[in-house]
């Protein structure tokens, strides 16, 4: 039987109502209504637009940016029929005071529910033995109004606010586990501080070497079962060698501020952890420290080679604001409440589109990270809309098909990354100089 005659096949068994019931949701409406519930923003009185269908909006406007709110509204056809049960079109004042009714409480639950369900189906590609994630932050703009202005500016020559988001990311399907974000005045640090604890146990977190902090670290080992993190070193790393196991490996107790100490007596005058150098260091990062403290159990190479992986957060990012985001430096809420709800609203889409990614790359024996993001994006997209919008629970069910037939999506090997940064050689100019020559 030929691929298309298969193809065909599975389209004709797809569309028997008795298939449609097993598709698993990938947002049921009962975890709408939980978030809304759970956060006080359910409506007293009926409307036409309730909180529920204004929680799917907010999704939609995630995942469709080149979309006005308006026309999100009625493509995805959420609002529910007058008195009379016709359906005039809403007003984009009745629109945009359901978002501000709602507030972002709703869509922060309903982004916890989702990232602990959806990670929750297992890792099949484990590093020595540990999930492997990534911490980093990124910056989105906001409009230029008085409210958002509170969220300061990344230098003093912006010209636009921003907020910072901090988020915890899998490096392996690059589903985002947990986020804090808020003004942009405050540091990296502090909004990694209340990621804490959102690890899962067995995992090993890469952290860039701008998140060095003793009070950080400690707590975030100290938060789970074998929840362990790794980052690289500054260049005026100092410390103490408490017992070298090579030449490049060893354990090393470094000291903690006199600020830190103040803030946080608990940790003393110093903590140690495990030192890995680079033997034949090529670029600006020398070495590594770790919680990953026995040589025996965790091989130097291993630890070499693991923090390359954490490039894997900036290309989600990437992926993100230059795909789902559509390259929009802006986003579109006037207010700060609206931002943090936006942001949300795009972390929970972003994060549906990586699972039906993961579980696309499970279907057809390949990595997650295989699967073209930006196709997979515009297919999804395409899903939301053909779907009506009074069920929107149904929204993903259509997305089995869309599994079967990914073929198309996958992307070839990536080369692995050097552990170090090229070198680009010099290239000799295409007219030489001509050398003037002395006058008589």
């Amino acid at each position: 039987m030929s691929e298309f005659s298969l193809e065909l096949q599975a389209t004709a068994e797809f569309h028997f109502p008795e298939s449609m019931d097993s598709f698993r949701k990938n947002i049921p409406v009962e975890w709408v209504s939980e978030a809304v519930n759970q956060t006080g923003r359910a409506a007293v009185r009926k409307r036409r637009f309730p909180a529920e269908q204004a929680v799917w909006l907010v999704l939609g406007i995630g995942l469709m940016r080149n979309r006005s709110i308006s026309d999100v509204c009625d493509k995805l056809e959420l609002a529910f029929p007058d008195s009379k049960g016709d359906l005039p079109p809403l007003a984009t004042s009745s629109i945009v005071k359901a978002r501000q009714r709602i507030g972002y409480e709703p869509l922060r639950y309903l982004f916890h529910t989702t990232a602990s369900k959806w990670e929750a189906e297992g890792e099949s590609d484990l590093v020595c033995g540990f999930k492997l994630l990534s911490v980093d932050g990124t910056q989105f703009k906001t409009p230029e109004t008085e409210d958002n202005q509170q969220l300061g500016y990344a230098t003093g020559k912006a010209t636009f606010p921003s907020a910072l988001a901090v988020t915890l990311m899998s490096t392996r399907t690059h589903l985002i586990s947990d986020a804090a974000f808020g003004p942009i005045t405050n540091s990296e640090i502090s909004y990694a501080q209340q990621l804490v604890g959102s690890a899962p146990d067995n995992s090993l977190t890469l952290f860039d070497r701008g998140f060095m902090s003793a009070e950080l670290f400690e707590s975030w080992r100290g938060a789970g079962e074998n929840t362990h993190w790794l980052t690289p070193i500054k260049r005026k790393f100092r410390y103490e060698i408490i017992e070298e196991f090579s030449a490049h490996d060893k354990l090393v107790k470094m000291p903690v501020s006199p600020d830190a100490q103040r803030k946080y007596p608990h940790l003393g005058d110093s903590w140690q952890a495990r030192l890995v150098l680079i033997p034949e260091p090529k670029g600006e990062i020398k070495g590594f420290i770790t919680s990953l403290e026995c040589p025996m159990t965790y091989p130097l190479k291993d630890i070499i080679g693991v923090y390359w992986e954490r490039w894997e957060i900036e290309q989600g990012y990437g992926e993100l604001k230059q795909g789902q985001l559509n390259n929009q430096a802006v986003l579109r809420s006037q207010k700060i409440e609206g931002v943090y709800q936006e942001l949300w609203g795009i972390l929970i889409s972003y994060n549906l589109v990586r699972l039906e990614m993961k579980r696309m790359a499970e279907t057809h024996g390949v990595e997650p990270l295989r699967i073209s993001f930006i196709n997979a994006l515009r297919l999804i997209q395409d899903e939301f809309l053909w779907c009506s919008g009074r069920t929107p629970g149904t929204v993903p069910k259509k997305l089995q098909n869309l599994r079967d037939n990914g073929k198309r999506l996958i992307l070839p090997k990536k080369r692995k990354r050097k552990p170090f940064p090229r070198q680009v050689l010099y290239k000799a100019p295409r007219y030489p100089y001509k050398k003037r020559t002395a006058r008589s």
